[in-house]
C-alpha cells in the first residue's frame, strides 16, 4: 500500500510539473485574434452552485492533459472555503483505467468567486479564471492569463454543435485563438471525428 501511495504521489507531481512548465512556456504560437491583447475578465460565481462534476468538452491541448479521454473535473467546497479539485480521465483510450489527480484551490479575495489559485503542489500555484458560466450553471468557460490555455466544461458529457460554436464565439470575443481548441472525446465514437483530439495526436 505504501508503494502504491508513493507512486500516486509521484504521478501527481509529474502532472503538476507538466502543467507548471506549460503555463510558464514562452514557445506558444502567436495569437492572430485582433483582441488578443485585451485582458481577460472573470465573472462572479455562486460557489456552492458551481461545485460538482464538470466534463471537459474542449481545451487548448497541452501535454499535461494530452492523450486523455473521458476527462472531467470534480470540485468540492470545503468548510474552510477552499476547494478540493480532482481531475479524472483515461490516458490513451477508453479501455484504459481512470486516473485521478488531486489539487487544492483557493478563491482569490475580491474576485466574486471567479478567480482561483490552484495549488499544483506546495509551493507552486497557478491562476484559473472563470470567464463565463450560464445562468443554469450547465456550461462554463475557464481560462488563464495570457490566453495560452482554455477550457470549455459542461455538466453533461456531450454538447451539441450549436452550443459548442456559441461558446467558441464567446472565446473569440475574449481574444482567444479558437482554432487551437480541440474537443475531448467523452464517448468512444467521438475518437477520430473532425475537431476532436485523438490519443497519440501531437500538435
Amino acid at each position: 500500500m505504501e508503494r502504491l501511495a508513493l507512486r500516486s504521489i509521484a504521478a501527481t507531481l509529474i502532472l503538476s510539473l507538466a502543467l507548471a512548465a506549460t503555463v510558464g512556456c514562452s514557445g506558444n504560437p502567436s495569437n492572430p485574434n485582433p483582441r488578443a491583447a485585451t485582458p481577460l475578465s472573470t465573472v462572479p460565481v455562486d460557489l456552492p452552485r458551481y461545485m460538482g462534476r464538470w466534463y471537459v468538452i474542449a481545451n487548448i491541448p497541452y501535454f499535461a492533459e494530452r492523450d486523455y479521454v473521458g476527462s472531467r473535473a470534480e470540485w468540492t467546497l470545503r468548510k474552510d472555503g477552499r476547494i478540493d479539485d480532482v481531475f479524472v480521465g483515461r490516458k490513451g483510450g477508453f479501455d484504459h483505467p481512470e486516473k485521478r489527480y488531486r489539487f487544492l484551490d483557493s478563491v482569490t479575495p475580491g474576485s466574486g468567486g471567479g478567480e482561483w489559485r490552484v495549488r499544483l503542489f506546495w509551493p507552486v500555484h497557478v491562476t484559473q479564471l472563470t470567464l463565463y458560466v450560464d445562468p443554469g450553471y450547465r456550461n462554463t468557460i475557464l481560462g488563464y492569463p495570457g490566453k495560452t490555455l482554455g477550457w470549455i466544461f459542461s455538466r453533461a458529457p456531450t454538447m451539441d454543435d450549436a452550443m459548442y460554436r456559441s461558446l467558441l464565439a464567446q472565446l473569440d470575443a475574449m481574444g482567444y485563438d479558437t482554432s487551437r481548441f480541440r474537443r475531448i472525446p467523452q464517448t468512444p465514437g467521438q475518437i477520430g471525428q473532425p475537431g476532436f483530439a485523438s490519443p497519440g495526436e501531437r500538435d
